[in-house]
């Protein structure tokens, strides 16, 4: 048995042309441009390769884009003026600062800073207390990504068991809470987790979130589940080169899942696009439109 494979760019460009072409309404119909302002802080060499690829997409689903950076050693106080006056500027309608920033700033007051209905990533707590509850805003990018995915390979995930392994406020915690709300039966697994790989065998659908490279094998997970891979990790390879591979162990767990995500190619599109998505629904949240229903089929 051989799983087949989740092709998260094409679902990726699939959701992205539905939302240039809702963003195109927007403009022509409203006179309303949805703006992304992404900050980046220092010259973290992965930062900038998410933020270039941010800001591309961007421009590519007819919305504004505009990059702030700033210097590797900017005072705290700064980067809460410039989150300030973005907050404030109504044809900013999406902000994100790109993580992780440097040691003299905190990550957390950093996104307590970002306004709710502006925070496109889903981070901020009140964001996050709205999703807890059942109620309407903003949904984390890489959760609403592994959702749409799981969705393109089940049309329902009413029923089915759901483990999540990874905690993390960013993914695991808000994934299990969009999952019950699919109403997944959902488990969600830890480094702390007894018998993690018996645990993984009951799932229907495994999401691996854990950051540990290719953690999961092949012999924990259930024949014929789904595997939505959310990790990825830069590991040595030969020659002295590097490769990029997940949480799962891919090679393995393809010859005995049903259907399975690459690393790369998977969730990491998807959340991409998803935080476009994002971008216009604030843009029509902010000035009183209902957002459109937007989903890949």
């Amino acid at each position: 048995m051989t799983a087949s494979i989740i092709d998260g760019k094409a679902i990726a460009a699939q959701l992205s042309e539905q939302t240039a072409e809702a963003v195109k309404h927007l403009t022509a119909e409203h006179g309303i441009e949805p703006g992304l302002a992404v900050v980046l802080v220092g010259e973290n060499p992965a930062s900038e390769i998410y933020v270039r690829s941010k800001t591309a997409k961007t421009a590519a689903t007819n919305m504004r884009s505009l990059l702030y950076k700033l210097p590797e050693t900017v005072k705290a106080e700064e980067l809460f003026e410039l989150i300030d006056k973005l907050n404030t500027d109504p044809t900013v309608h999406g902000i994100l600062v790109q993580l992780p920033l440097p040691p003299q700033i905190d990550s957390q007051r950093v996104i307590e800073a970002i306004a709710p209905a502006k925070d496109v990533d889903g981070f901020h707590p009140l964001t996050a207390g709205l999703l807890s509850t059942g109620l309407p805003g903003i949904v984390p990018c890489t959760p609403l990504a592994c959702i749409m995915l799981a969705k393109h390979v089940h049309k329902s995930l009413t029923g089915l068991e759901a483990v999540v392994i990874g905690r993390s406020n960013i993914v695991g915690k808000p994934l299990a809470q969009l999952l019950l709300m699919e109403n997944a039966t959902v488990t969600i697994a830890h480094s702390k987790t007894r018998d993690l790989p018996d645990v993984c065998r009951r799932a229907d659908i495994v999401f691996a979130a854990v950051g540990r490279p290719e953690m999961v094998r092949g012999n924990w997970i259930k024949p014929g589940a789904t595997v939505i891979d959310v990790g990825i990790n830069r590991v040595p390879a030969e020659g002295g080169k590097s490769k990029l591979v997940g949480d799962v162990a891919f090679t393995e767990a393809s010859q005995v899942a049903g259907a399975i995500t690459p690393v790369p190619g998977g969730v990491g599109p998807m959340t991409i696009a998803c935080l476009m998505l994002n971008t216009l629904k604030a843009a029509c949240t902010q000035n009183g439109l209902e957002a459109p229903s937007i989903s890949p089929s």
